[in-house]
């Protein structure tokens, strides 16, 4: 019974600082009564949250054991494979009903979606922590730009050009960089994706300085222009499907288990005879693979590219979309890149506050459920 009492304790305690900590941050946009309410409430909400967390935990831990008591695992996986298939036929069927702004928020949550796979590579494969990850995304979209623009590439005949390009880009950065580890290295990707931002910035010959590139063609199929938002939509989708089965593939394969071995002991893996180095390598130039792949497909949708599309903020939303899924986890980081496009989208008719809600909301994550939403799941790479 004190046991009992100690934990209400520490849990009521524990939800009036963060109630109180948020109401703090409310008060200039609400007012002393406001954030006084928002603040009760709030405590309220937590204290019922965290007293109901182990009673939710232990339910659906019986849950699952049931699940697996009555359900054989060939049938669930049958199942799984239904719900899959249930998706893609939404997303196929999906510019048939949906207006041209669903359309246009469809289509950046899908470049977002491949972006975030690819750092997820790097992240949450190899536990390299990649702060300029957006440099890659620009080398993609900019190297697409000029091809077309200066040169009358049309998109195919780019694309495969732009993708070498950016591979290879992430290969020679990762050369010096992975030489370091921890918060160093994330300090010289940091630096990178700044350097490339202010060199798209300052050359004006060939990148066109602030006012960026424009004039860029949308890709064409059998003679057909697909600029049209529900043209390309398919392409986006069929770039992300591609990215999915490329990923999950990957790390199933002898690469992935290696650069997971790495994320979870360095050391015990090169004394397994794992060339570390060469690994870490492969994930720097596979992630950058499909940034620039995504970065194509952003300067193909909005026909311009400039580096304020490039900061280093892109980097962190993008790193929030990995971590809100969960580091590791396919399906949770398409879930976060989906909630962290739309949710600006909702929130637009309270522009002020947007950011705000964002801040909060993935403090809530990280202090409920700090492996994000999927976390653990699809981490090993059975």
């Amino acid at each position: 019974m004190d046991r009992l009492s100690l934990v209400i304790r520490r849990s009521l305690l524990r939800s009036v600082m963060i109630s109180f900590w948020f109401a703090i941050l409310f008060l200039p946009f609400m007012g002393l009564r406001a954030s006084l309410i928002f603040f009760v409430l709030l405590s309220l909400v937590l204290f019922s949250v965290v007293l109901l967390k182990g009673y939710i935990k232990m339910s659906t831990e019986r849950f699952r054991s049931a699940v697996q008591n009555v359900c054989a695992l060939r049938r669930f996986t049958l199942g799984f494979s239904a719900a899959r298939y249930l998706i893609i036929f939404f997303l196929l069927l999906f510019p048939l009903f949906a207006r041209d702004y669903l359309l246009d928020v469809a289509v950046l949550a899908g470049i977002y979606v491949i972006l975030a796979l690819g750092l997820n590579i790097v992240v949450g494969f190899a536990g390299l922590l990649n702060l300029g990850f957006v440099a890659f995304y620009a080398v993609g979209a900019y190297s697409y730009a000029l091809l077309n623009v200066k040169l009358g590439l049309t998109f195919w005949q780019a694309l495969p050009l732009c993708l070498t390009f950016t591979t290879l880009s992430g290969f020679v950065l990762a050369i010096p960089a992975l030489r370091l580890r921890g918060d160093y290295l994330a300090i010289v990707t940091l630096g990178f994706g700044e350097i490339v931002r202010l060199i798209l910035n300052n050359w004006d010959a060939l990148t066109g300085g602030p006012n960026g590139v424009s004039g860029v063609a949308p890709p064409s199929l059998l003679g057909m222009s697909m600029g049209q938002l529900s043209k390309y939509y398919y392409i986006v989708v069929a770039a992300g499907l591609l990215t999915c089965v490329a990923v999950r593939r990957v790390r199933s394969s002898r690469i992935g288990r290696a650069w997971i071995a790495i994320r979870e002991d360095e050391i015990g893996a090169s004394s397994m005879g794992i060339n570390t180095m060469r690994y870490k390598l492969y994930s720097f130039a596979f992630g950058s693979f499909w940034a620039g792949l995504a970065g194509i497909l952003f300067a193909a949708k909005m026909r311009f590219v400039s580096p304020e599309s490039f900061t280093f903020m892109e980097s962190v939303l993008i790193l929030c979309m990995v971590i809100l899924g969960g580091l590791g986890s396919i399906g949770g980081v398409i879930l976060g890149s989906v909630i962290l496009v739309i949710l600006p989208e909702v929130l637009r008719e309270v522009q002020s506050y947007r950011m705000l809600a964002l801040g909060m909301g993935l403090i809530l994550m990280m202090i409920f459920r700090p492996q994000g939403i999927f976390g653990g799941m699809g981490r090993d790479a059975r």
